[in-house]
């Protein structure tokens, strides 16, 4: 059972409408980084899991992505519906579809179901959700650089903010089944090039090293066109 309060989770107003930002922030409503995305890709992913902690924060997590849909929409509706429509009009998202929230992202390019990404692996979806929350913050981070409106900003960065919020969540799950920083989930055992890093970028002077191919935890091929034929 769903209930909705007429109330947003948080306070939603602008100070002056901005018509072609509200095009902008489009990319948050029906976008691939979306909330409608996340909060559709949250939900399902809940029907995968079968601890009851997990699947109960993946769906209290679903619902407060709802919310911000609202809260996204009702930034979009303010800064379009009581301005003047020449210059909302002049683009054309608007001047079709009519002013407000749509399913469409900034450039006009309709929601659709390639972008959720769920597969019935908890391990699996989990680290999809960590991505989503980034790419959901970049573009946050992105609208609060060029918003024009101060009022608009204070509520941009309250929905960044629970971005890295639900990211720490996602993060503590995936820890409480040791499975933060375990690459080799599943149930196919892997073969015997599990732990081999191949020089694939060398440019014949000094490659470079780090955690990702220290001979602690790699076995290192310097030169794989040679290993492969010798």
């Amino acid at each position: 059972m769903f209930l909705h309060k007429k109330e947003p989770i948080h306070t939603v107003d602008i100070g002056e409408a901005h018509p072609r930002f509200g095009q902008f922030l489009l990319d948050q409503f029906g976008g691939a980084d979306g909330e409608l995305s996340a909060a559709l890709q949250y939900w399902v992913q809940s029907f995968h899991v079968e601890d009851h902690g997990i699947k109960d924060m993946l769906q209290d997590i679903s619902v407060e992505e709802f919310s911000h849909l609202e809260m996204i929409g009702k930034l979009i509706e303010q800064h379009t519906k009581n301005a003047d429509q020449t210059e909302a009009y002049n683009s054309t998202l608007f001047g079709v579809r009519g002013v407000g929230p749509h399913f469409i992202d900034s450039q006009g390019q309709a929601w659709n179901a390639n972008y959720l990404n769920e597969g019935g692996s908890a391990v699996r979806d989990l680290r999809a959700d960590i991505a989503a929350e980034a790419g959901a913050r970049q573009t946050y981070e992105d609208l609060i650089k060029i918003s024009p409106d101060p009022k608009t900003t204070e509520t941009l960065r309250h929905l960044l903010t629970r971005e890295i919020s639900h990211t720490r969540m996602f993060m503590k799950a995936l820890e409480s089944m040791d499975k933060l920083t375990d690459p080799m989930f599943g149930d196919i055992k892997p073969d015997e090039t599990v732990d081999i890093y191949y020089n694939l970028s060398s440019d014949g002077k000094q490659d470079q090293r780090g955690p990702w191919n220290s001979d602690d935890d790699f076995r290192y091929i310097a030169d794989p066109a040679k290993e492969m034929t010798s």
